[in-house]
């Protein structure tokens, strides 16, 4: 996810991120710039005005990822408040899909991509809740 302008730092920016699953795995990135910089998460970021969810995570998955998916579901959602080094204030939906097409890659918000088993996330310096968002979007697929 991107820095916000410094004209938004004070406004709530709504963001999605995906679970993308194949054969088993899911997609995991590791953010190459604030906030999260270092930390693995999902792919994602911020939904333009006039987007719908689905179009703004297709696009985001597009720009981040090269790659297409399926969407299932809405699998949760998490807060990220202002703190030092996160002047932002977001709230990220994150649904769970499956890939359909193509190979990772990573534009210059990510430096790094692994597709794990889900059992082997907390292997990763992850962003806060990460697991739980993947096991929730994991049952999204049952």
């Amino acid at each position: 996810m991107a820095s916000a302008p410094a004209s938004s730092l004070r406004q709530i920016q709504l963001a999605v991120s995906a679970s993308i699953f194949r054969d088993g795995k899911i997609l995991i990135v590791r953010r190459a710039k604030p906030p999260a910089k270092g930390l693995y998460s999902l792919p994602g970021g911020r939904v333009e005005f006039g987007e719908t969810l689905h179009q703004a995570l297709h696009r985001e998955i597009r720009e981040e990822t090269a790659l297409e998916v399926e969407i299932i579901g809405l699998a949760g959602w998490r807060e990220i408040l202002p703190a030092p080094g996160n002047n932002g204030h977001y709230l990220v939906l994150s649904f769970a899909s499956r890939w359909i097409a193509g190979t990772p890659h990573l534009n210059d918000e990510l430096d790094d991509f692994s597709w794990v088993a889900p059992a082997e996330i907390s292997a990763f310096s992850t962003t806060e809740g990460l697991e739980d968002i993947i096991r929730a979007a994991e049952n999204l697929l049952r």
